[in-house]
């Protein structure tokens, strides 16, 4: 019984290292509102189904928050340089005149 308990929790550890199927299928519940939303989007986007609809709201979303992130990075090192930015400009304050009349 053991011996095939093993074998067992291999062939299910090796099915989770192989993934999903490409075609596995799920279905989410929505309320009623959400619905009437995704068909007016639907329509508007002339999208072929519901599913297509909700994977491009998606896209959108990861893209969103992706730049939402970067933006964030950017912000903090912008932050970080700042200051030795700001005495780096005043040490070379006096040759901004150099060479003028």
């Amino acid at each position: 019984m053991r011996e095939r308990l093993g074998a067992v929790d291999r062939s299910m550890a090796l099915g989770y290292l192989i993934g999903m199927k490409s075609n596995t299928k799920s279905s989410i519940t929505l309320p009623r509102n959400e619905v009437r939303l995704v068909e007016k989007l639907q329509k508007r986007l002339k999208a072929k189904s519901k599913v297509e609809v909700v994977r491009r709201g998606l896209l959108l979303l990861e893209e969103s928050t992706d730049r939402q992130a970067l933006r964030a990075q950017y912000e903090d090192a912008a932050r970080r340089v700042r200051a030795s930015a700001e005495e780096e400009l005043e040490e070379l304050d006096h040759l901004a005149g150099e060479g003028l009349p």
